[in-house]
C-alpha cells in the first residue's frame, strides 16, 4: 500500500485545512467590516443624525460644537460636554446651554 494515507493523517490535514480556512474567513470578514465602517463614516460625516441635514461648526464658550441649522440638533464630540460644564454650578451650565440651543433653533 504505497502512498496511501492513514485515517489519522487524513484527519490531521483536514482539520488543519479547516482551521486555515476559518482564519482566512475571519480575516476577510474583519477587513470587510472595517471597509464598511469607513464607507459609512464618509457618507455620514458632518450629517445630522436626526434629520440628515449638513452640520455647521460653531464656537461656543471656546469649544467647537456641531449644530444642525435645519432642526437645531447639537452634536458634541467626546469630552466637549465636560469642557463646557467646567467648574461652574450645574444650574448655570444648564441655563447657559438651554439659552444657546433655543437661540440656535429655527422658530416654527
Amino acid at each position: 500500500m504505497p502512498d496511501q494515507k492513514r485515517p489519522e493523517e487524513e484527519d490531521y490535514f483536514s482539520k488543519r485545512d479547516a482551521e486555515k480556512k476559518a482564519a482566512l474567513k475571519a480575516d476577510l470578514d474583519a477587513k470587510a467590516s472595517a471597509a464598511a465602517r469607513a464607507q459609512a463614516a464618509l457618507l455620514h460625516h458632518m450629517k445630522c443624525g436626526k434629520c440628515g441635514g449638513d452640520l455647521a461648526s460653531r464656537l461656543f464658550k471656546g469649544v467647537e460644537i456641531d449644530v444642525c441649522p435645519d432642526c437645531g440638533s447639537v452634536l458634541l464630540d467626546p469630552g466637549e460636554l465636560e469642557q463646557l460644564a467646567g467648574h461652574e454650578s450645574d444650574s448655570s451650565v444648564l441655563e447657559t446651554l438651554a439659552g444657546f440651543f433655543t437661540a440656535g433653533s429655527k422658530s416654527k
